[in-house]
Parts: structure tokens; C-alpha cells; sequence
């Protein structure tokens, strides 16, 4: 089966960002992929509030997910929206960080929004709050398609072993994990995070990625990210890394690898009960 991850350097205006992400979903089809996954902030990157409020909509009238939907349909690809940012209607006007799962009639087959917050001092002028503007999700996801199990993650996810074992045990073949990756905590732990959920769990992993400075028309424009989408073989491999440019990684997956790898090491079905601390 023939996966391709995009990778994005989205900006701050959807109606600008759409236009390269179809193209890039077009030739990725167009290169044989089955499966195509864009990476978390497919629709904006943004750290104005403000501006956020201006240009963000509800999942009924999102023009980004309108669009992927009709492009999925007529290229017949199953397609992973790594997320978008959507209003929610909740009292305290915060919004969703949603993933979806687009089936090959341009249907929506399943939805997962973010459970885990990027709230971090990754120095004293790195600061992030994403639960000032993004309320989080509460429950896991796992989407059955015809060519896998996938389970569903975003970004900050990656930090949390249990839910990723979790999927697993219900199971997920593939992981998912679309990101908009801080540059700093990319280049330290990008890639070692992403190998060792694949070697926990036995599964492959896919993580498209945002990648370089993103552009900003209302905001300091600060906001770096790391890029390298990755796909992760259920042994632990990197199959594909994207680089730091834009574009499109392909990567052909055996799925009989996921069995063969927990034949070798059986650790999800080892589990104890234990006491302490």
C-alpha cells in the first residue's frame, strides 16, 4: 500500500493555504498514493487570537475541509486532514484542534480532536499555551479502513506512550501522528519519540509535518517548525524522512511487517498489573 505525507508551510490566511495543499494532494495521488495525510494546522498556523477568531469556522462552513473533501472524492484516496482549527460554539469560545479521516467518497470516516495541550516554556522566549485558544479532546480513535486499522494522534500526543499503546491493543496497524512540531523540541526529539511509539507498539507510524518560518499578517510571525515528516516501520526503521522542504514523501508499506515485528517482540500483549509507587 502506497502512503505519501505532505508537508505544509502554511501561514496565517486559509484562502492563501489552500491552493498549494490541493496541489500537493493532487500529486500525490497522482503518484500512485492510496493514503495521503497533511500535517496538524493544515488550514492556519497562527498566534493571534484575535486574527484566529476572524478566520476560523465551524466544521459545517470550514472552506478547507469542503475542499479536501471534494478533492479525496475525485481522486478516490483515503485522506488523513492532519487537523484543522474550527470553532466549537463552547461557552468559553475556545476551538477544536481536529483530525480527520476522509473516505474515498469524500465522506468523513472518523474525527479526533487533540487530546493533549502543547503548554510549554520551551525557553524564556518560547512560550506556548495552546489551551488558551484550543480545548482538548477526551477520547481516543480508531478508524477501520479496507487497507488498515489507523489510529488517530496529533502532535503533542506523541509524548503520551499510553494512548499510543492503547490504539494499539484495540488494533491499530498504523499510527497517525500529523504535527506542527516546534523547531527546538523537533530537532531534540522529533524523531526518537516517533521510533520508539512504532517499536512500543509495533506499528507503523506516519507523521506528516509543518516545516519552516511561517508567515504571519497579523502576529509577530515567530512560529518555526521543525518538518522531517516521517514514516517509521513497525521495527523501528525510518522509511521516508521529507527534509525541510515542502512537498510530497512517498512510502510503500507492508503491512504483514506489523505481525512479523509483534511475532519478534510481543511486548503489547505482556502487560501486568503492579503495585506502587
Amino acid at each position: 500500500m502506497r502512503a505519501a505525507l505532505v508537508q505544509l508551510n502554511v501561514s496565517d490566511d486559509p484562502a492563501a493555504n489552500l491552493p498549494e495543499t490541493l496541489a500537493l494532494v493532487q500529486a500525490a495521488a497522482a503518484g500512485g498514493a492510496e493514503f495521503v495525510l497533511t500535517p496538524e494546522c493544515t488550514n492556519l498556523l497562527s498566534s493571534n487570537r484575535e486574527h484566529q477568531r476572524s478566520v476560523i469556522r465551524s466544521e459545517a462552513d470550514d472552506p478547507t475541509l469542503d475542499a479536501l473533501r471534494q478533492q479525496a472524492a475525485a481522486s478516490g484516496i483515503w485522506l488523513l486532514i492532519g487537523s484543522l482549527g474550527l470553532t466549537t460554539g463552547d461557552a468559553d469560545g475556545r476551538f477544536a484542534n481536529r483530525c480527520f479521516l476522509i473516505a474515498p467518497d469524500g465522506s468523513i470516516a472518523a474525527r479526533y480532536d487533540k487530546i493533549h495541550m502543547f503548554d510549554v516554556n520551551v525557553s524564556e522566549t518560547e512560550v506556548y499555551r495552546e489551551s488558551a485558544a484550543y480545548r482538548p479532546g477526551a477520547r481516543a480513535v480508531l478508524a477501520q479502513t479496507p487497507f488498515a486499522a489507523v489510529g488517530m494522534t496529533v502532535c503533542y500526543d506523541l509524548r503520551f506512550p499510553h494512548l499510543f499503546r492503547r490504539l494499539a491493543k484495540a488494533g491499530a496497524q498504523i499510527l497517525t501522528v500529523p504535527a506542527a512540531f516546534n523547531d527546538t523540541t523537533g530537532r531534540a526529539h522529533w524523531e526518537v519519540l516517533l521510533r520508539a511509539r512504532a517499536i512500543e507498539t509495533g506499528c507503523f507510524v506516519l507523521a506528516p509535518a509543518q516545516t519552516g518560518q511561517h508567515a504571519e499578517t497579523a502576529g509577530p510571525g515567530k512560529r518555526r517548525t521543525h518538518g522531517h515528516a516521517l514514516a517509521v516501520a513497525p521495527w523501528g526503521e525510518v522509511l521516508a524522512d521529507a527534509g525541510t522542504e515542502p512537498g510530497v514523501t512517498f512510502v510503500d508499506l507492508d503491512l504483514s511487517e506489523v505481525a512479523k515485528a509483534r511475532g519478534r517482540v510481543p511486548s503489547i500483549t505482556h502487560d501486568r498489573d503492579f503495585d506502587g509507587p
